[in-house]
């Protein structure tokens, strides 16, 4: 079932770039965002040395990926936690470097067509957007409870939506009357906060309110940020990195931290470089890659998909 539902992005091109780094006996890959395991059911496929640390926050995730890699079960390590928490994962595991990195940022087919889980906004459900359903924080609690200046900051920050404002004052507004139990009325509320002229253009107006509550509630960027560097840091020379980014928040903290550790530190006015100025990495694709047409045309899900991958040249400088 999960090969029908799950598409999984870029898939040719991810296993191309990663698998020269995980040909040799005993190489390690993280894959800090399991999902179906698409991506690394191909690699195990592709890679047969290779060993998978596949991490998930979902425990149905996991549960399904181990399903899927059951014919790979003695290469494969399965871990619940958020990505971020790539540095104990590994020392708890005792593997300090690894050979590849692998994250995916967008939603899995698991979350968005569950329609309880409440990350789609075309249909009426709980508003959840949990990826750890044990946690306390839901987008209800998000639309409830937050003031309205700090509601707008989300949407803004988050969402790049530019009625914020319009939007967050409506839902102080409307939730007065009643709180906001599941997607349908706020979709209504922040609908028609927008102005009539915008919501003919620009796809659905819910899509950036809806992606800032998710992030939010998952505290999405903040993980990011903390698990680049030390996916970075973890990669062993020669390792290689792929990330995945599906919209302009995440492609742009990745396309930081790549081109800060593939640059070097030497002084302008220095004739050659030392050693120990020059950069960590060498990026593997020129700017962001993108899915071709025909990728697109099959699966509409890959559209907005940007994909950066870099690798370890040599020891970071002590």
């Amino acid at each position: 079932m999960a090969n029908r539902e799950h598409v999984p992005v870029m898939l040719g091109r991810i296993v191309e770039l990663l698998s020269p780094a995980l040909a040799a006996p005993g190489s390690v890959l993280v894959d800090g965002t399991l999902g179906l395991a698409g991506h690394t059911e191909a690699l195990l496929r592709a890679c047969p040395e290779v060993h998978v640390v596949g991490i998930d926050r979902d425990p149905m995730a996991l549960e399904r990926a181990e399903e899927r890699l059951a014919p790979h079960r003695d290469r494969v390590t399965l871990v619940e936690a958020v990505y971020d928490e790539l540095p104990e994962v590994l020392e708890r595991l005792g593997r300090p470097r690894v050979q590849g990195v692998l994250l995916d940022l967008g939603l899995s087919s698991l979350q968005i067509d569950r329609t309880e889980r409440g990350f789609a906004y075309a249909v009426d459900a709980p508003l959840d957007m949990r990826m750890d359903g044990t946690q306390a924080l839901t987008a209800a609690v998000v639309v409830n409870t937050y003031e309205a200046r700090e509601l707008s900051r989300v949407l803004r920050v988050y969402g790049e939506e530019r009625f914020a404002d319009r939007i967050a004052r409506a839902v102080v507004t409307e939730r007065q009357r009643e709180p906001f139990t599941t997607s349908a009325r706020l979709v209504q509320t922040l609908t028609t906060a927008i102005p009539a002229a915008t919501r003919r253009t620009g796809g659905h107006p819910a899509k950036r309110t809806f992606q800032a509550l998710r992030i939010e509630v998952n505290r999405e960027l903040s993980a990011l940020e903390g698990v680049l560097p030390a996916a970075v840091s973890a990669l062993a020379v020669g390792g290689r990195l792929a990330v995945l980014a599906y919209h302009s928040l995440e492609d742009r903290m990745v396309k930081r931290v790549l081109a800060a550790a593939s640059s070097d530190t030497a002084p302008h006015h220095l004739p050659v470089v030392p050693e120990w100025l020059k950069p960590e990495l060498r990026l593997l694709t020129r700017g962001a890659e993108k899915p071709d047409a025909d990728e697109i045309a099959t699966n509409p899900r890959s559209a907005s998909a940007r994909l950066r991958a870099a690798e370890r040249t040599k020891e970071a400088a002590a």
